[in-house]
């Protein structure tokens, strides 16, 4: 079962519960604002769903409310920045900032960030350079339970390790590729274990390694204490992809990479984000760019639909959609994961209406 809430409710009640968990007013409305953003666009994975992580994090010491991104290394072009344990969706904005800058200063920039905590929906932050008319890459790694198996594994050995590239369309919206390099997220299970529902084949390993539907052999720890693992998209291309991430957004940046057993009872999630960023005005290729992309993206869809589809999409509009709908109709919460939002508003003292 789930109830449907209005994007401003939500705002309201998970900003109420993060100030009380000691963030500033600020601080409380930014996290707030982009956990509701994630599920107006689709992405409840990201949503308002992980304020009890979150809210769990604080209390065991591992998330530092109204932390600021810490500038370590700035040669112009390359910085290197420090998260300090703050929240992600605030250091996240922070760094974007100083590296947007820099890259319509110089025309490009080259950035890491590192020790901050769970960034949430990547697709914001490509969202912010796109908007300036810049190009954004960004590669990430998650510290946390890792979830995902190696490609010929039977265990999680990583994270999710999510990819994401913006790119500007002159006249229309970007492109925003935003993906996990898993076959789904991790917060698409815990949904899915809270809703009760089976997932598709393929998806999922066991705890002894074997293919399962049950999402909450990711979810919630199994018989023996272990638990199962997610499968890379792709089998070996995804695989690579997610190994790539997880060099070039925690070894590289510093914040550090996966290499050792896991804690279930840790609730903290750091992430590491490589983040490249190019204006193409200084590109001197801008009139190309322009042209190019658009006659491509028109290529793509003048093309025969299949009886299976209503149009032929590029990333970014599902999520453009789904974002005008929602606004509408409202966003749907399943009644496991609203109980939960109610307790920890109860941890801080806050009371959340428990419907």
């Amino acid at each position: 079962m789930h109830k449907t809430h209005q994007a401003t409710d939500l705002r309201t009640h998970v900003a109420a519960v993060l100030r009380a968990a000691g963030s500033s007013q600020e601080e409380a409305t930014t996290v707030a604002d982009n956990l509701v953003e994630a599920n107006l666009r689709g992405h409840d994975s990201h949503g308002v769903g992980m304020l009890p992580r979150y809210v769990e994090a604080v209390l065991e010491g591992g998330l530092k409310p109204n932390s600021n991104v810490h500038l370590r290394m700035d040669t112009g072009t390359l910085l290197n920045l420090d998260g300090q344990r703050g929240y992600g969706q605030v250091i996240g904005e922070q760094a974007m900032r100083l590296g947007i800058d820099r890259a319509q200063q110089h025309g490009s920039c080259i950035m890491t960030l590192g020790n901050t905590h769970h960034l949430g929906r990547i697709g914001h932050f490509a969202e912010m350079a796109v908007a300036k008319g810049l190009v954004s890459l960004h590669f990430v790694n998650v510290l946390s339970r890792p979830v995902v198996a190696p490609f010929g594994g039977a265990d999680g050995r990583y994270g999710t390790n999510p990819c994401c590239i913006g790119i500007p369309l002159v006249g229309r919206p970007p492109f925003l590729l935003d993906f996990a390099t898993s076959r789904v997220a991790q917060g698409k299970m815990r949904v899915a274990h809270n809703e009760g529902r089976t997932v598709a084949p393929d998806t999922l390993i066991d705890e002894h390694g074997r293919p399962t539907t049950n999402p909450g052999v990711v979810v919630v720890p199994q018989s023996n204490g272990l638990f199962g693992a997610l499968l890379a998209f792709g089998e070996h291309k995804g695989y690579g992809l997610a190994v790539a991430c997880e060099l070039l957004g925690g070894a590289l940046t510093g914040g550090g990479t996966w290499h050792k057993p896991t804690d279930p009872k840790v609730r903290t999630i750091l992430n590491g984000m490589l983040t490249i960023l190019i204006d193409p005005t200084k590109l001197a290729t801008q009139v190309s760019f322009e042209e190019e992309a658009l006659a491509f993206v028109d290529w793509l869809k003048a093309g025969p639909v299949s009886d299976d589809f209503d149009a032929v999409q590029v990333a970014g509009e599902p999520e453009r959609l789904t974002r005008a709908q929602r606004q509408i109709e409202g966003i749907h919460i399943d009644d496991q994961t609203w109980r939960e939002i109610v307790a920890t508003g109860q941890k801080v003292n806050v009371k959340v209406p428990n419907q």
